[in-house]
């Protein structure tokens, strides 16, 4: 597992990356978890843990960039039930559910990836290619009524 980038973060709202000795943006901490890096955020002067807030400020960043980050009816439910419902579903369910898509992608991006190597024919994996072939093509395709290709 990678070591945790250390950021500082400062009153006058400047980030601090400890590692490289230079003043970063939101922009940089969000590369470096893209990357895949941990990152931990602590208020200069307080020493108080302050990543959950940097890291909400990215993701509102991102939506205000896009102009969509959730639906509104979810967002007005975080809102309703604050800390009460959602905070134990944010912190038990959603990551779990977030991983396990994840990883499902993957599996499946794998498992393609292998079929385009072997070279499987793709074709015979539709359940409706059987049913369509029972339609002729229309009139001006090579195909006749009967299936067979027309000569030229």
């Amino acid at each position: 597992m990678t070591e945790k980038l250390l950021y500082k973060k400062y009153g006058n709202r400047r980030l601090y990356d400890t590692a490289k000795s230079s003043y970063v943006n939101l922009d940089d901490i969000t590369r470096a978890i893209r990357e895949g890096r941990q990152v931990q955020v602590i208020d200069a002067k307080t020493k108080e843990d302050v990543t959950s807030f940097i890291l909400t400020q990215i993701i509102l960043e991102e939506s205000r960039k896009r102009n969509f980050l959730l639906p509104l009816p979810l967002l007005h439910l975080i809102i309703r039930y604050g800390e009460n419902i959602l905070n134990e579903f944010f912190q038990k369910y959603l990551e779990q559910i977030l991983k396990n898509y994840l990883s499902y992608r993957t599996m499946t991006d794998s498992q393609f990836k292998k079929w385009l190597e072997v070279g499987v024919d793709y074709s015979a994996l539709n359940p409706f290619k059987s049913f369509f072939d029972i339609f002729p093509g229309p009139p001006d395709s090579p195909e006749s009524s009967n299936g067979e290709t027309k000569k030229a």
